[in-house]
């Protein structure tokens, strides 16, 4: 098994040790499952014989545990870029809009966010369907809750979300097939944002994001009107800037943090005609020889609320424009 070299020395091979011993033994012999199944079982009444049988069918996957430890946000920008802002999946995003016109039309109405950017989504995340994920969504969630130790508590949670998911949803969990982490359906949610935000958009009795593009699109919607998205405000700018003190801006946080009173003040050259009380986030944006600036605005930190990297909303950002303009220039 491959990995790369963010840990140390010691937990790699703590973490290689217990991936070991996970292969030999399964699920149905770790302690830390039958904790897990003892918790489900007092805190939501599920039967311990059904979790049982669960993680007895359940596969720990290696290929999983090598994904996640080399995503694809870990690249510069100029690599990354051309992975998903590209001619032909933007043309694929026509095609998707032009088949989805009336819900987009709908959705936009009801909660404000851009056809554009919804299309967008799906279209970074799943090729608009195309491509959904091949892994057990329960052997996802398994594998990395208890099989990769950095993150196990988020991944327990995920997989506490999902068996509540589908007993609510009454649906089979052989049935589910999603990404190496457990993303689901066309906008790939993760359990807890399926139960928060998937909505049944066409009223047909059922949430679903895996065959229903209407529910996809009202659901992805929904999602980053929840999270605050404002209608008519912009999302980012490109920029450029001079001396020395902007790089004192440029941090992990993704906030959009400084007023442009600041954002001047420390060297950062922003467009005209930007509503005075909006606060926003220098971006630095590596290219081979060189880097690029923007502004990320408040829709752009809504947009990283999807997926927590500004490579991942400047991605969508820019193959949503491609989009828009392809598809009013028909």
């Amino acid at each position: 098994m491959k990995l790369i070299h963010i840990f140390s020395l010691s937990f790699l091979l703590t973490f290689s040790i217990s991936v070991a011993n996970a292969k030999v033994s399964g699920f149905s012999d770790n302690k830390d499952v039958k904790i897990f199944i003892d918790e489900m079982a007092k805190k939501h009444k599920f039967k311990k014989r059904y979790l049982e049988t669960l993680f007895a069918e359940a596969e720990l996957h290696d290929s999983i545990l090598e994904a996640i430890a080399r995503p694809a946000e870990g690249k510069p920008w100029h690599e990354y870029r051309p992975i998903f802002v590209t001619k032909k999946r933007a043309q694929a995003g026509i095609k998707f809009w032009q088949e989805n016109a009336e819900a987009l039309e709908r959705a936009e109405k009801k909660y404000g966010v851009p056809k554009e950017i919804i299309v967008a989504i799906i279209g970074v995340e799943t090729r608009y369907g195309k491509h959904a994920g091949r892994y057990p969504v329960f052997d996802a969630l398994a594998t990395l809750a208890f099989g990769y130790p950095p993150r196990a508590t988020f991944f327990r949670s995920e997989l506490e979300q999902y068996l509540l998911m589908i007993h609510e949803e009454q649906i089979d969990s052989k049935e589910l097939k999603g990404s190496y982490a457990g993303a689901m359906g066309m906008p790939q949610f993760i359990s807890s944002s399926f139960r928060r935000y998937a909505v049944d958009f066409d009223g047909d009795g059922k949430r679903d994001l895996w065959k229903n593009p209407t529910d996809a699109i009202g659901s992805v919607a929904n999602y980053f009107r929840k999270h605050h998205w404002k209608p008519g405000q912009p999302i980012t700018h490109k920029v450029e800037v001079h001396g020395k003190r902007y790089a004192s801006l440029i941090t992990t946080s993704l906030k959009p943090e400084h007023t442009q009173q600041e954002l001047l003040d420390n060297g950062v050259i922003l467009p005209v005609n930007i509503a005075a009380d909006l606060k926003g986030k220098l971006l630095k944006f590596k290219k081979p020889k060189d880097s690029e600036y923007w502004v990320g605005w408040n829709n752009f930190y809504v947009i990283t609320r999807y997926n927590h990297s500004a490579l991942y909303s400047m991605a969508v950002y820019q193959l949503s424009q491609m989009i828009k303009q392809g598809y009013f220039n028909q």
